[in-house]
């Protein structure tokens, strides 16, 4: 592995690949997808971004490889695209977020086994409809 210091052309693409991490609604998109492949409505309940933006951010996902789709029927659904993505985000959420021991934190972000949950309030059939 090159370290970026000594690669000015993998710190380019390093940095521009941040500029896509670095917007509110692609990390709670990003960060929900953690705890698996989910439909577009089940991403929507859980992070409350609204239809119209939550498109527009899923395709810059999409178009930067860092989700991939798969279509059932008329639902299409969303996963990460690699353990790579996963781990990042994982690793973002612990180094930006959670306050207490980094090292434990980090060692739980990084075992793969450790697979989050799906509330129950965005699981199911029905997980789209939702009353305003």
């Amino acid at each position: 592995m090159t370290a970026l210091y000594e690669n000015r052309e993998q710190a380019i693409k390093a940095a521009d690949k941040l500029k896509v991490y670095a917007q509110p609604q692609r990390l709670m998109i990003l960060s929900c997808l953690l705890r698996g492949e989910l439909t577009v409505s089940q991403i929507d309940a859980a992070t409350g971004i609204g239809q119209p933006a939550l498109s527009q951010q899923l395709a810059e996902l999409r178009r930067n490889d860092l989700v991939e789709t798969r279509r059932a029927s008329k639902q299409i659904w969303y996963d990460l695209a690699d353990e790579k993505i996963s781990l990042c985000v994982r690793t973002m959420e612990v180094i930006l977020g959670e306050a207490g021991d980094v090292q434990q934190l980090l060692t739980d972000a990084l075992d793969t086994d450790n697979k989050i949950t799906v509330p129950a309030a965005i699981s199911g059939v029905a997980g789209f409809a939702r009353i305003i």
